[in-house]
């Protein structure tokens, strides 16, 4: 069993190397393991190219060594054909002896088909091997297919004494440069970054990857009654960008302009996110905007800096109930990260 722990690790840790490249579909990694030596990894880099099982087997010189191999994967091998054919098939022709699965694909598509095809073909299927860490790792892939919603980072920086901004919404760089440099990072590492109307107007955001290699995310703004001026860093046509309003829909190259109800306006915003296969979404401000969030209880995690700066008064930051899961120092500045569950005592 251990062994099959220092492996899914592995596997883990190759999955991680498609942060950024792979959604919509989930990271996954695969190590192939013949007595007692790995003969084949590979991983899952880019979406639409081949899956983490295809690289793996690929990179095994000797083919004829996959007979009776064990294969460790962190999700279970697709069984259907999507841009790709299925990996369960590949694993059977190979006549691999085991396949040791973290989590179950709770895609509709797969959903323990695979497992059920590499079963009826004799090959040993052991599941759950690290299932907590394979469930964090793709926690965005699994929150979209299982709550049928992106995934919802909030994401903020307060002064020392609460502020998110000051009375005339100017809000420039409470925290310290490494922490934005942190934000451009966490950018590249999500399909979408949102904001509402006032951070739009008063900060004029670009919502970029600039310190940071990787791709830029899908812009959103939030602007009910369209009253944004065009001149707005966000409809300069560099980044693909939506704007959710009431009044009307249009569509630019790069710029969408999506109407929704007033009512349930947040949720109908999810949904059309979820409809384009968005998996998950930074939203970056401001103050009304992050408690439209909280109050509605759509969120996944808070990231708050908190600088040692004040302003003495101002916009206050929001408040919501939340358990602490990590805190770091990034130079002057603390980050902390929440998760909405608010642990039970035990009695």
């Amino acid at each position: 069993m251990l062994q099959d722990e220092h492996y899914m690790l592995r596997c883990l840790e190759l999955a991680r190397m498609g942060v950024g490249s792979v959604s919509p579909n989930p990271l996954v990694g695969c190590v192939i393991v013949k007595d007692g030596k790995i003969i084949g990894e590979g991983w899952h880099q880019k979406y639409g190219s081949s899956h983490a099982e295809v690289n793996a087997v690929n990179s095994v010189a000797d083919k004829d060594q996959l007979a009776g191999s064990t294969v460790y994967v962190n999700l279970e091998p697709c069984s259907h054909f999507g841009k790709t054919p299925p990996c369960s098939d590949l694993l059977i022709t190979h006549k691999v002896g085991k396949v040791v699965i973290s989590n179950t694909d709770t895609n509709t598509l797969v959903a323990g088909k695979g497992i059920s095809k590499l079963k009826a073909t004799g090959i040993e299927v052991t599941q759950g091997v690290l299932e907590q860490q394979g469930r964090e790792l793709n926690k965005r892939f699994f929150t979209f297919h299982e709550k049928q919603r992106p995934y919802i980072i909030l994401k903020w920086a307060q002064t020392l004494d609460g502020f998110i901004a000051r009375s005339n919404y100017e809000s420039k760089w409470i925290s310290n440069e490494l922490s934005r440099q942190v934000v451009h990072k966490w950018r590249s590492e999500e399909d979408a970054v949102l904001v509402g109307t006032k951070t739009a107007a008063h900060d004029n955001p670009v919502l970029t990857v600039r310190n940071w290699s990787g791709r830029n995310p899908v812009r959103i703004v939030i602007d009910r009654f369209l009253r944004l001026p065009d001149k707005l860093s966000l409809f300069d046509g560099s980044v693909k960008t939506i704007c959710y309003n009431v009044l009307k829909h249009e569509e630019h190259a790069n710029l969408l302009l999506i109407r929704l109800p007033e009512t349930n306006f947040l949720e109908a915003l999810l949904e059309h996110l979820v409809s384009i296969g968005i998996q998950s979404v930074i939203v970056e401000g401001g103050s009304t905007t992050l408690s439209l969030f909280i109050q509605a209880g759509l969120w996944d995690e808070a990231r708050v800096f908190t600088s040692t700066r004040q302003f003495y008064s101002g916009i206050a930051a929001p408040t919501f109930t939340g358990t602490l899961i990590a805190e770091e120092k990034i130079e002057s500045d603390t980050l902390r990260i929440y998760s909405p569950e608010v642990l039970k005592p035990h009695h």
